[in-house]
C-alpha cells in the first residue's frame, strides 16, 4: 500500500497516475529518444512533493549524499547502473577515486560514502577515498555507528593527474558540491575522467537554469500525456540583485512573490483546491544544504522577513544551514508544493535516486515536527527506505491508482527522470568546453 495520503485517494493525482500508466510505452520511448541526444548526469537525486493534486520536483541534486538510505534490495540495481555508467565513460576503468565533502566528523554523511564505495567495488573497481581537506595529512580511519570503517587519505596532485600515494585512478568521482568554490587541485585534470564535471558544482550552477530547462520539458511531456504541465511543474520567478543587508531589490522580491502567488491562486481556483497558496524563497546558486528555504504565504510578509534577516535573530529568516539570506544574491521565488504524504504520522516527501539514466531506488524523508508546507531538510529528519522496496520499473497493470506502491513509485520515477533530463540540458548549456557550431 502507498504511504498514507491525507487527501482522499481520489482526485487529480490519481487521474495523473492513471494517465502516466496508460502512456507508459510512449513515456519510455520519449526518454529513450532524449538519451540518444543528451548525456544523463552521472548520478542525481530529486526531492519530490506530492500535494494530492499535483506532483512536482522541488530540488535536484547532482552530488547525492544519502546513498546509505537505500535498502539492500536496491543495491543490485545501483551496481548494474554503476557498471553501465562506467562502461559508457571509461570501459577500461580499473581504479576509482572518490572525493567526499570535507566534513569528516559527520558519520551519517560518511556512511553514504561507504555505500558508494561498496556500489563501485561491486561494479568491479578498486575504490579509495581521497580527501581534499587540508586538515587530512595522513590516512585517517573513521569508525561508523554501524561498525563499518572508512579511510580518508590525502590526495596527491601531479602535473596533470590526481591520485593517492601508490594509487593512480583513471576516474575521479566527486561527492562534493563545491559550494565554497572549486579547489585548484581539481582543475586541469585533462588525463582523467572527473565525474560529475566541475561545472555541476554550486560555484557554477544556477537553480534558474535548471528550472527553465525543467519547465520546457514539463510542457513537452504534458503535451505527450495530454495534461496541464502545471500538475508536474512548480511556477517560479527569479529575483536578481537582491541585497537584503543594504535593503536593495526588496521591491523586486516583493513583486515576484506577489506575481507567483497570484498565478498559483488562479490555478487553485481553476482546480477547485481549497488550500492557502505559499511560495518558498531560496538562494539561486547554492547547494542542498544552503541557503535554506523560507516559506512566505503573503507578499506583505517579505518586509517582515527582511527585517528579521537583517537583525539575523530569527530562525525563520535563517537558512537550513544556519546561514542567512543577507548576502547580495539571486533569489528564486518558487511555488510551494504541499506534501500530503505521511509516514508514521510524520510529514514525508519522496526522494528518487538515479545513476546514469536509471532509477535505482529511493526513500521518504520524514519530519515529525514540520508542517505540510515547510522544508523537511532540517535536523530531526529521518529516512524511511522501506516504501521503495518494490521496483519502480514495473508498474502493475490493472491496479487501481493510489492502491499500488509500484504504480505510485513508477510515477515518482517518471517525474524524477524528467528532472534528470532537465539537469542534462542544464549541464550542456553551461559546459565551458562545449563545441560551438556556427
Amino acid at each position: 500500500m502507498v504511504p498514507h495520503l491525507v487527501t482522499a485517494l481520489t482526485g487529480p493525482i490519481n487521474e495523473l497516475e492513471q494517465r502516466v500508466l496508460d502512456s507508459m510505452p510512449a513515456i519510455e520511448r520519449w526518454f529513450r529518444l532524449e538519451w540518444m541526444e543528451h548525456t544523463p548526469p552521472f548520478y542525481s537525486s530529486v526531492d519530490i512533493r506530492n500535494a494530492g493534486f499535483k506532483l512536482a520536483p522541488v530540488d535536484t541534486n547532482l552530488f547525492p549524499g544519502g546513498w546509505n538510505n537505500l535498502t539492500k534490495e536496491m543495491l543490485p540495481l545501483a551496481v548494474q547502473a554503476a557498471q553501465a555508467a562506467i562502461e559508457k565513460i571509461c570501459p577500461e576503468a580499473r581504479n576509482l577515486l572518490v572525493i567526499p565533502e570535507n566534513h569528516s566528523k559527520n558519520t551519517f554523511y560518511l556512511a553514504n560514502i561507504a555505500q558508494l564505495v561498496r556500489i563501485f567495488h561491486m561494479a568491479g573497481l578498486n575504490v579509495r577515498i581521497g580527501s581534499v581537506d587540508p586538515a587530512i595529512k595522513s590516512p585517517k580511519k573513521i569508525e561508523l555507528p554501524n561498525g563499518e570503517t572508512v579511510t580518508l587519505e590525502p590526495v596527491v596532485r601531479g602535473k596533470r593527474r590526481l591520485g593517492l600515494k601508490n594509487f593512480d585512478p583513471c576516474t575521479i568521482l566527486l561527492n562534493n558540491e563545491l559550494s565554497a568554490g572549486t579547489p585548484g587541485i581539481l582543475e586541469d585534470l585533462h588525463e582523467q575522467y572527473l565525474l560529475p564535471p566541475l561545472h555541476a558544482g554550486w560555484s557554477v550552477r544556477r537553480k534558474s537554469n535548471h528550472l527553465h530547462s525543467y519547465e520546457e520539458l514539463s510542457k513537452r511531456l504534458g503535451k505527450l500525456l495530454g495534461i496541464d504541465p502545471w500538475l508536474i511543474n512548480p511556477i517560479y520567478a527569479r529575483a536578481e540583485g537582491v541585497d537584503i543587508a543594504e535593503g536593495r531589490g526588496i521591491d523586486v522580491l516583493t513583486s515576484h512573490v506577489d506575481a507567483v502567488l497570484t498565478k498559483v491562486r488562479r490555478k487553485y481556483k481553476e482546480y477547485g483546491i481549497n488550500e492557502k497558496p505559499f511560495v518558498v524563497v531560496k538562494g539561486g546558486h547554492s547547494g542542498s544544504g544552503s541557503p535554506g528555504v523560507v516559506t512566505v504565504r503573503d507578499a506583505k510578509e517579505v518586509e517582515a522577513l527582511i527585517g528579521k534577516s537583517r537583525t539575523s535573530t530569527s530562525s525563520a529568516a535563517k537558512t537550513s544551514a544556519g546561514r542567512d539570506l543577507r548576502e547580495p544574491t539571486e533569489l528564486i521565488v518558487q511555488e510551494g508544493v504541499l506534501t500530503n504524504e505521511r509516514v508514521h504520522n510524520g510529514v514525508a516527501e519522496p526522494v528518487v535516486y538515479m545513476m546514469d539514466r536509471y532509477v535505482v531506488g529511493g526513500f521518504y524523508r520524514v519530519h515529525a515536527e514540520q508542517a505540510a508546507d515547510e522544508n523537511l531538510k532540517l535536523p530531526g529528519a529521518s529516512y524511511v527506505p522501506l516504501a521503495f522496496s518494490e521496483s519502480t520499473h514495473m508498474p502493475q497493470p490493472g491496479a487501481k491508482p493510489g492502491a499500488s506502491a509500484p504504480n505510485r513509485f513508477y510515477m515518482y520515477g517518471v517525474v524524477g527522470r524528467l528532472a534528470m533530463v532537465a539537469a542534462s540540458y542544464e549541464m550542456e548549456a553551461t559546459d565551458p568546453d562545449a563545441e560551438i557550431y556556427e
